[in-house]
């Protein structure tokens, strides 16, 4: 895939979500966050870079810690989640923090700049992540550190059909290797690749709540990674995706609501 498409696809069908993308994913997305928080062991004058940052959830998380006294940039390629993460932040953190549309795998920032470097749940929809990482390191301090989420395997992911399904009606071209990171030592390779020392990987298992096939539909489709695409649709064929997904899901299915399994694979490396 030409890299170029995918980063439009991904900056557009992001600004898509944007709207929808906390009410239907803050919660199920919290264990790979807090584990990421956990591992960047956070001091209290760092300063920090959220890479993939969306509405600031993670950054959020962060900035409230009583005892982080430190500055936060977030950056997005998505100048909707940017606009979303910015709005009140300077009210709230009193210019601790700021948020800027940038591409991952290009940081417009200066070498050595910032202390922790973090990565939640971003790097999959990324043409080239190796490149992000590298780009993570180039601007990282002497003994800085990084910590990247991404989704695990895709057999551990009851809801990984979401792809295959909307590709039979448009060429979605969102993220080919979605599921590569997360495979056995995929992850942690790249970290080395990318110039990262002793690497920690650690690997969690989820569940994916869902109340109703209403709020299982909307963070699959409106909230979610091929939102550009869904959008796209008419009324009959969204029909028919909604039907195909919810198949998908059906041994899940709990009552009125889904129990979808999913899993995480968190990684940190150093700067030495």
């Amino acid at each position: 895939m030409d890299p170029r498409l995918q980063r439009r696809v991904q900056r557009y069908g992001w600004d898509k979500a944007s709207s929808y993308y906390e009410l239907f994913w803050q919660n199920q997305l919290k264990p790979a966050q807090d584990l990421l928080i956990e591992m960047a062991d956070i001091q209290p004058e760092d300063v920090i870079l959220d890479i993939a940052c969306g509405t600031g959830l993670v950054s959020f998380q962060i900035l409230e810690k009583p005892d982080f006294h430190g500055r936060l940039m977030g950056t997005d390629i998505s100048d909707k989640m940017v606009e979303l993460a910015s709005s009140g932040v300077n009210l709230k953190f009193g210019g601790r923090a700021q948020f800027h549309q940038m591409d991952a795998e290009e940081l417009n920032l200066e070498n050595n700049s910032f202390d922790l470097a973090v990565c939640a749940l971003g790097l999959m929809y990324m043409p080239d992540p190796g490149k992000a990482l590298e780009e993570m390191r180039r601007v990282l301090k002497p003994h800085g550190r990084a910590v990247a989420a991404v989704w695990g395997r895709r057999d551990h992911c009851g809801w990984a059909d979401i792809f295959e399904i909307v590709d039979q009606h448009v060429a979605s071209e969102v993220c080919p290797m979605f599921f590569n990171l997360g495979n056995p030592d995929i992850l942690k390779l790249n970290f080395t690749l990318a110039g990262f020392e002793e690497i920690i990987v650690q690997r969690i298992d989820t569940i994916l709540s869902y109340r109703d096939s209403n709020e299982a539909l909307g963070a699959a489709f409106a909230g979610g990674p091929v939102a550009l695409a869904y959008h796209k649709f008419s009324e009959e064929i969204k029909k028919e995706v909604h039907k195909a997904y919810l198949d998908s899901i059906a041994p899940f299915k709990k009552g009125n609501g889904y129990e979808v399994p999913g899993e995480f694979v968190v990684a940190k490396g150093f700067v030495n």
